[in-house]
């Protein structure tokens, strides 16, 4: 459904997008995630048209950006990070109006209008001021407007920036029922929002691809090491190196606040709880706790943005 190749994108002598490569299948929902100014937003005004490549190219629904740019926006829908919205008008009639600019038929209209309305619920304030909604329903509206097209192609960007607990919720959950029926990129830097929503996830950096794998194959990648958290009633000069002396430990580090805590970083091919366990008990430091670390999404994140992660 959407085929980038070899998209550059120059600012004067800086690419913001230095020749990305990807693609996304249809119904697919992909989390596109990166630190801020890693070259995200660049790539999906690329995507939607709003900006050219300086190189490569880039196709949804089989229509080139550049050569067919009117048949790839009838094709998307588009959230960006500050919903465009006429906070003097009625909910109910900027959809309406959205939807005529969009070309939607005039007898098809009404029935569409609705259809956003209820897919994004809005039923409670569609006669209501656009500028009076709380954030949470403006962003709400904001996916009305991107959705009630019925496009391909949704491109979310930072969909859920600035909403409280409650309402990033709300938004997870009404995102993830676009699955299958809307091929959706998810542009974010919020971790929790990749795990929450997406199938797949695609990191860029400073303009580059870094990673692009599903959850289960981002997760594999942190099992190269392993990290155990390993806590001790009393110590004693050399018990960091003890521990260290163990075949398969690469590092050994003191926690802070707890007197004799540490990480114990591992080999991944070897379990060495047991061996740690063991030299505990025979030097009698009082072994009080000995459990894995598991690596979030976070970790694994931070190695591959470093470059730990291969």
């Amino acid at each position: 459904m959407i085929e980038v190749s070899g998209v550059t994108k120059l600012y004067g002598g800086r690419a913001a997008v230095d020749g990305v490569t990807f693609s996304v299948g249809k119904g697919e929902i992909l989390g596109f995630l990166g630190p801020n100014g890693a070259g995200k937003t660049t790539t999906m005004r690329i995507l939607t048209g709003f900006v050219p490549p300086t190189s490569g190219s880039a196709k949804v629904a089989g229509f080139d950006v550049q050569e067919s740019p009117i048949e790839v926006k009838r094709r998307i829908g588009y959230l960006p990070e500050h919903p465009p919205l006429y906070r003097e008008m009625l909910v109910r009639p900027f959809l309406e109006f959205v939807a005529t600019i969009r070309g939607v038929p005039r007898r098809q209209i009404r029935e569409k209008v609705a259809r956003a309305i209820e897919r994004c619920g809005l039923a409670p304030v569609a006669g209501r001021l656009i500028g009076l909604l709380s954030k949470g329903f403006q962003q709400r509206v904001g996916l009305a407007q991107a959705i009630l097209h019925e496009p391909d192609v949704l491109i979310l960007d930072e969909p859920t920036v600035g909403l409280d607990p409650s309402q990033i919720r709300e938004i997870r959950q009404l995102i993830k029922t676009f699955a299958g029926n809307h091929t959706v990129i998810l542009s974010t830097h919020i971790l929790a929002e990749v795990t929450m929503t997406c199938d797949r996830v695609l990191i860029i950096n400073d303009g580059k691809i870094a990673a692009e794998d599903t959850l289960e194959g981002l997760a594999a990648r942190g099992e190269r090491t392993r990290r155990i958290a390993l806590r001790l009633a009393r110590g004693g000069d050399g018990v960091e190196a003890q521990i260290r002396s163990i075949q398969g430990v690469l590092s050994v580090q003191r926690d802070d606040g707890k007197d004799w805590g540490f990480t114990v970083e591992t080999d991944g091919a070897r379990d060495l709880r047991e061996e740690i366990a063991a030299r505990a008990v025979a030097a009698g430091w009082g072994l009080l706790e000995l459990r894995p670390i598991t690596l979030t999404l976070e970790d694994i994140f931070i190695r591959i943005i470093r470059g730990e992660a291969a």
